[in-house]
C-alpha cells in the first residue's frame, strides 16, 4: 500500500482542527476583549483621580466614582481586581507594621485619647445607625452586631489623608503630626485586634512556632545593609509582606497579621532601614490599593435609603475633631495643638473600608453596607479637605474662643521656652539648619538659638549642648510670646515652600523688619519669596558656592600648617 502523501495527510486531518482552532480564536478574542475592559478601567480611574485632585481633593475619591461607573457601564469585573486589592492590603499592613514606633504610644495623651474617642464614638454612631433603622423598617438589621461593626468601622481616621496633609503643610515632624500619628497608630492596633478576632476559627498548633519569631530580630538587623537603597530594597520588602502573609495563612491565620508582625520585626531590627523602605513601599502600595477602592465601586450604588444613610454617617464627622479638642486639651496640651490634631483626623478611613469588606466575606455584614461606607467616608473627605487647607487662618480667627479651653497646668512639650535674648534665630534645625547654626557658631557668634518643632529632636539637641528651644515657626503664639520679631538675623531651613510663605507673612504681619532668610530648593520660589522681603538662599545652586568657600578655606589651613612645618625643620 502506498503511503499519503504529507498534503493528503493534512487535508485528511483538517476537519479534526477546526473546532480546536475555533475554541482557541474564542479565547484569544474573550483575552483581549478582557484586556481591553481592565485597561478601559485603569484609564477611567486614572481620569477620574486627576480630575478630583485638580479639585483639590485626594485621587482615591476619584478611584471609587470610577469603580461604580464602571459597574454601571458593565466594564469588567470586581474579581479582577481582588489580586490587586488583597496585595495592597497586604502591604499597608506590613507598612503599619514598619512605622510602629513605642516612643510614639508611649505618651498617655496618644493611646488615652485614641482609646477614649472610641468609647465615645462606638456608641454614639451604633445609636444613630440603630435610630436610622428603627425609623425606617427597610433598613432594620438582622443581627444586633450589625450596627457595631459598622460603628466600628467608621471610628477610624485616614492615615493617607492625614499623611499628605502634613507632607503638604511641610509639618510632618511637628508636635501635633507626631500625636496625630500616634492616634492613628493606635487605631491600627485596635483594627489588627478586630481582625484576628473575627477569623472565626482556631490557628494551626503549629501557629505555636511563631513566638520563636523575635529572634529574627538580630539577623533582620544585619541583612538589611546588604539590600542598598534600590529596587532591591523594595523587592525586598514586597518579598517581606508576602512571604510572612503567606505562612500566617499557611497556618490558619490572618495573612494580613502576618504582615504587620514582619513589619513591626524589621522596625525593631533596623529602625532606619525600616523608615526607608516605608518612603519606598508608599507609593507602590497606594498602586496597589487603586484596585481595592475601584472594587469596592464594583459592589454597585447602594439603595437611595442607603444613600440617605450615607449622609446621616457623613455629616456626623464633625463631631470627630470636637471631641479630639476636648480630649487633648484635657490631657494639657495647647489650644492650638488640639485644634490642629483633631482637624488631621477629621475624617472616615479607608481602612474601615478594609474592616467592613472583611466583615462582609465572613458574612458578618451585608455588602450593601460596603459601598455606603465608601460614600460616607467620601462626603467625610469632601467635608474635612477644605477646612484642613485653612486649619491655621481658622485658628487665628478663632483664637480667644479656643484658647478658653486650655489647662493652667501645661505638659513639658507644650512649654513655650524663652529665646534668653538671642539675636540670631535659626528656625529648623534639620541637617541644613545645624550646619548654618554651627557655621554661625564657628565664626564667633554666641548669642544663637536653634528652634525646631521635633519635640524629640530638640532633647536630642539639647543633649548635644545645641542651645535649641521647641517651637513651631508658623506659631503666632510662639512669636508673640518669645518676642523673636526681635532678633536680627532669622534663618529659616524647612522642608516645604507653602511653610516658608507662610512664615514670610506671618513675619511681615508681626512687624518683623530685619534680614529673614530662606533656604529653597527651587529657584523659581525665590521671587516670590523677594516680592515679601525675603533674602532667599538656593539650597542646589549656592551650595557650590559654600563648597568652593570651605574647601579653599581647609586649602589655606594645610598650606598654612606644612608652611609652620617646614620653617619647624629648617629652624
Amino acid at each position: 500500500m502506498r503511503s499519503l502523501s504529507a498534503r493528503a495527510l493534512l487535508l485528511k486531518a483538517m476537519p479534526l482542527f477546526i473546532p480546536a482552532s475555533q475554541i482557541f480564536k474564542d479565547e484569544l478574542l474573550s483575552a483581549c476583549h478582557t484586556q481591553w475592559m481592565e485597561l478601559t478601567v485603569v484609564i477611567l480611574a486614572f481620569v477620574a483621580g486627576l480630575a478630583v485632585r485638580h479639585l483639590g481633593y485626594p485621587p482615591l475619591l476619584g478611584y471609587l466614582a470610577a469603580g461604580f461607573v464602571a459597574h454601571m457601564l458593565g466594564l469588567g469585573d470586581g474579581e479582577d481586581m481582588k489580586p490587586l486589592a488583597d496585595a495592597g492590603i497586604v502591604l499597608l499592613l506590613f507598612m503599619i507594621g514598619l512605622h510602629l514606633k513605642g516612643s510614639e504610644l508611649k505618651p498617655r495623651y496618644v493611646w488615652g485619647s485614641a482609646i477614649l474617642h472610641m468609647l465615645i464614638a462606638l456608641p454614639l454612631t451604633t445609636a444613630v445607625i440603630y435610630a436610622v433603622g428603627t425609623i425606617y423598617q427597610p433598613l432594620q438589621f438582622e443581627t444586633a452586631i450589625e450596627p457595631w461593626i459598622l460603628a466600628f468601622a467608621l471610628s477610624f481616621s485616614s492615615t493617607v489623608l492625614a499623611v499628605k496633609l502634613f507632607e503638604e503643610r511641610g509639618e510632618s515632624d511637628s508636635y501635633y503630626a507626631s500625636i496625630a500619628i500616634g492616634i492613628l497608630v493606635v487605631q491600627d492596633i485596635l483594627a489588627v485586634i478586630y481582625l484576628v478576632a473575627s477569623s472565626g476559627h482556631y490557628p494551626s498548633p503549629w501557629a505555636i512556632l511563631l513566638l520563636g519569631l523575635p529572634i529574627l530580630i538580630p539577623l533582620s538587623r544585619r541583612f538589611l545593609p546588604l539590600l542598598g537603597h534600590g529596587e532591591l530594597l523594595l523587592l525586598g520588602g514586597v518579598i517581606f509582606a508576602m512571604g510572612a502573609a503567606e505562612l500566617f495563612e499557611a497556618l490558619s491565620l490572618k495573612g494580613g497579621l502576618g504582615a504587620i508582625v514582619a513589619g513591626m520585626l524589621i522596625g525593631h531590627g533596623n529602625r532606619t532601614k525600616a523608615d526607608e523602605l516605608y518612603k519606598q513601599l508608599s507609593g507602590l502600595k497606594n498602586l496597589l490599593l487603586i484596585g481595592f477602592f475601584l472594587q469596592i465601586g464594583y459592589y454597585g450604588f447602594p439603595k437611595l435609603e442607603l444613600l440617605a444613610v450615607a449622609v446621616v454617617l457623613g455629616l456626623l464627622i464633625v463631631l470627630r475633631p470636637l471631641i479630639y479638642f476636648a480630649l487633648l486639651t484635657a490631657f494639657g496640651l495647647r489650644a492650638r495643638t488640639a485644634w490642629l490634631t483633631g482637624l488631621s483626623l477629621f475624617n472616615y478611613s479607608e481602612f474601615g473600608l478594609i474592616v467592613a469588606a472583611i466583615a462582609a466575606q465572613s458574612g458578618m455584614l451585608g455588602q450593601e453596607w460596603i459601598t455606603t461606607l465608601a460614600l460616607a467616608m467620601a462626603l467625610s473627605f469632601f467635608v474635612a479637605t477644605p477646612i484642613n487647607k485653612k486649619a491655621h487662618e481658622l485658628y487665628r480667627r478663632h483664637q480667644k474662643h479656643l484658647v478658653i479651653h486650655e489647662r493652667k497646668e501645661r505638659l513639658p512639650e507644650e512649654v513655650i521656652e524663652s529665646l534668653n535674648g538671642a539675636k540670631i534665630a535659626v528656625l529648623g534645625m534639620g541637617r541644613v539648619g545645624l550646619g548654618a547654626y554651627r557655621s554661625l557658631a564657628d565664626a564667633g557668634h554666641t548669642d544663637i538659638v536653634g528652634i525646631e518643632e521635633n519635640y524629640a529632636h530638640t532633647k536630642k539637641l539639647k543633649a548635644d549642648g545645641v542651645n535649641c528651644v521647641h517651637g513651631d515657626a508658623s506659631d503666632r503664639d510662639f512669636w508673640e510670646r518669645t518676642s523673636l520679631a526681635d532678633c536680627d538675623l532669622i534663618l529659616v531651613s524647612l522642608s516645604n515652600h507653602r511653610e516658608d510663605l507662610q512664615i514670610a507673612n506671618l513675619a511681615r504681619d508681626i512687624g518683623y523688619q530685619n534680614v529673614l532668610s530662606i533656604a529653597t530648593r527651587f529657584a523659581d520660589e525665590g521671587p516670590i519669596l523677594e516680592r515679601l522681603n525675603v533674602a532667599p538662599y538656593y539650597r542646589y545652586a549656592d551650595v557650590g558656592r559654600d563648597f568652593a568657600e570651605h574647601s579653599l578655606h581647609k586649602m589655606q589651613e594645610r598650606m598654612t600648617s606644612k608652611a609652620d612645618s617646614q620653617q619647624g625643620t629648617a629652624s
